[in-house]
């Protein structure tokens, strides 16, 4: 028995101490930022590692968001690889002669839909193009530093890969946190940065359904203080999962009792119902390819997919606390759903139409149907080189070193729910996008190099195109996929410009940048 086990711990070390894989940029988080900046770098001649904790690349586009709200953006400015990805995905239909009911050569307001599985085909086969090396499963330990250069990635697997430059690409911002660079969590106050829309928002009405229960908050109740208009805290904006719905019954797995199932968690929509008893099914749900619904959580709606207050501590959590969290959201999520399709307090309409709905038998087959990715609207945020604010989304547009055009309107989702004391309840942290929409559409932006560069003095060969440099209102503006998607192309390409030149990503020459960026289809500026 000694034997054996001495024989184990050998092959442990030697798993923890053996050579790291070497590449000359590492990409963690298979978003599509990430797979972007993947293959950017690579299409440089550059040998590029994509490493993703999940069993699949792709994120949300991926996991069920099928359309990526490029619909509320200025498409014209969305070229590059968000193009063709898109480009590819339609011809995908063409060739199995499906007709879309949008053209991606028309920079309209339609959506761009797609199925799950066929973005994740397709993101697949752009990076074996590329020659991106993929790694699945691997979850980040701890970053190997040499002062403030990142030199490998520790896995919790034991595996290292070592590399020359990398790029964050996580929804979390994981990397960059290991490697010590310094981020923010939750919203500031309106006072620190002079913005509208900061800290505590309240732009939902209160509703008058009960929400406490023999003096205690019901269930999906987040708290019983008014948190005074435009205080700070370290509230986010929930959480949810983006479910792929089918009503066909050649393609429908209908919603069963999980086994954690307990009637009672849903009090607050029993009484919500009786209050608001028009009120139908409480998320929204959109028409995508293959006779399929992409379900939402309703930013409009005061109950909805959304687990509202229960993802705080999400950002910084550990793996464990962050495994209980994606469960605890997984179960209030089948739980609803078996809820609205069979409880009495719910409207008939409701619980009819719920009864002819189940998961769309040939999406996330691997995963029991339920969406394999949750949605982390907002998580760390980076203290960059510069730091965007909400006068740069609304109205200092202009940048000297732009590598992006965004266009999406301002847009959170809930904070909280908190129990009013006239005894009903009130959403908070909600900021409705047709408050900074024209015309169905955001304002147009640049975005600066330095909002994706850490301060120099903590990481010199670091990129962050997802959990960007930027305030909370900012970053609902900037956290959809078709601008981390540009984003993660530019980081791409300024990594293999950094590691041309043999600079810190600090000192990366613009305007070789902005030309390589040019040549490869990114739009920069815009015209007002």
């Amino acid at each position: 028995m000694k034997k054996i086990l001495t024989f184990l711990l050998i092959c442990a070390l030697f798993i923890a101490w053996k050579p790291a894989d070497d590449y000359d940029v590492i990409v963690y988080g298979g978003t599509p930022a990430g797979i972007t900046a993947a293959i950017a770098a690579a299409r440089e001649g550059r040998t590029v590692l994509l490493v993703e904790p999940l069993p699949l690349v792709g994120g949300m586009m991926s996991g069920g968001l099928s359309f990526s709200d490029s619909n509320q953006m200025l498409r014209e400015t969305l070229l590059g690889l968000f193009e063709e990805f898109h480009r590819r995905v339609e011809a995908y239909y063409t060739s199995r002669g499906i007709t879309l009911p949008y053209r991606v050569a028309e920079k309209d307001t339609k959506h761009w839909t797609y199925e799950p599985h066929v973005a994740e085909q397709v993101f697949n086969e752009m990076l074996k193009e590329a020659g991106v090396q993929v790694v699945l499963n691997e979850t980040l330990k701890q970053a190997g530093m040499s002062g403030t250069r990142i030199t490998s990635l520790r896995m919790w697997s034991g595996r290292r890969y070592s590399g020359k430059m990398f790029i964050d690409a996580s929804y979390e911002g994981d990397l960059m946190a290991a490697a010590g660079v310094r981020f923010r969590v939750g919203r500031e106050s309106r006072a620190e940065l002079g913005e509208s829309f900061a800290g505590a928002v309240y732009q939902k009405k209160a509703v008058a359904a009960a929400s406490m229960k023999a003096g205690k908050p019901l269930p999906l109740i987040s708290g019983t203080t008014v948190t005074p208009e435009g205080a700070g805290d370290n509230r986010i904006m929930t959480y949810s999962f983006r479910l792929c719905l089918s009503e066909d019954s050649a393609n429908r797995v209908p919603f069963t009792r999980p086994a954690d199932y307990d009637e009672k968690r849903y009090e607050l929509f029993r009484r919500f119902y009786k209050a608001m008893p028009k009120t139908g099914i409480p998320f929204d749900m959109y028409p995508i390819p293959g006779n399929k619904l992409d379900g939402n959580n309703g930013i409009g709606g005061q109950l909805s997919l959304g687990l509202v207050g229960e993802n705080w501590q999400y950002p910084t959590a550990s793996r464990k606390q962050r495994k209980a969290i994606w469960a605890k959201h997984r179960s209030y999520t089948e739980g609803l759903l078996y809820f609205l399709m069979t409880d009495t307090a719910v409207p008939e309409n409701v619980r009819n139409r719920m009864q002819q709905m189940g998961y769309a038998k040939d999406e996330f087959t691997a995963y029991g149907h339920f969406p394999p990715v949750l949605y982390v609207r907002e998580a760390r945020r980076m203290v960059g080189e510069y730091f965007l604010t909400q006068a740069d989304i609304l109205e200092h547009g202009e940048k000297p070193d732009a590598i992006a055009v965004a266009s999406f309107p301002i847009d959170s989702h809930d904070c909280q729910r908190i129990a009013t004391p006239g005894g009903g309840f009130i959403n908070e942290g909600t900021i409705f996008p047709a408050k900074t929409r024209i015309e169905g559409r955001g304002i147009p932006y640049q975005v600066p190099y330095r909002s994706i560069v850490p301060k120099a003095a903590e990481c010199v060969n670091l990129l962050v195109p997802v959990c960007i440099s930027a305030s909370h209102v900012a970053f609902s503006s900037i956290r959809v996929e078709p601008a981390w998607m540009v984003l993660g192309e530019s980081a791409g390409i300024a990594a293999a410009v950094a590691l041309e030149s043999g600079t810190p990503v600090q000192q990366v020459n613009y305007s070789i940048l902005a030309d390589r960026l040019k040549a490869k289809g990114q739009v920069l500026s815009y015209q007002k």
